[in-house]
């Protein structure tokens, strides 16, 4: 006997299949002030991913502190920042119904349907 896997009659694929998508890399990320700091800002500028986070108020103060080596503000988009408001807003009124807070739902489709009626219901009370 050999521990061949030919020799059982056990052949590998001759191609194998990718059943999930590619991996993406974001065009950009908008987070909150608990995401400003250094190690964040150099890891998606090393990625090559805009992002729009505010700065800390001691941050600031700490850059202005240090005065001509504490280095230039982080550049920072207030209308695309704006944007994420109105997305994290959009989600919390999602949350208030209880099956889209839970979701105990095993399927992806049934969580889509109740996500989706959710989202009708609040379209229909504004």
């Amino acid at each position: 006997m050999t521990a061949n896997p030919a020799a059982w009659g056990v052949s590998a694929p001759a191609h194998r299949v990718r059943l999930t998508q590619t991996r993406r890399r974001p065009e950009s990320v908008a987070g909150d002030k608990a995401y400003s700091n250094r190690r964040e800002r150099a890891y998606l500028r090393r990625r090559g991913i805009r992002h729009v986070i505010p700065e800390k108020r001691d941050q600031d103060a700490g850059r202005l502190r240090r005065g001509s080596r504490g280095g230039r503000p982080p550049g920072f988009d207030k209308e695309r920042y704006k944007k994420r408001n109105t997305v994290e807003r959009a989600i919390n009124k999602l949350k208030q119904f209880r099956a889209v807070a839970t979701c105990y739902d095993k399927r992806a489709y049934v969580f889509l349907g109740t996500v989706t009626s959710a989202a009708l219901l609040i379209w229909l009370r504004s």
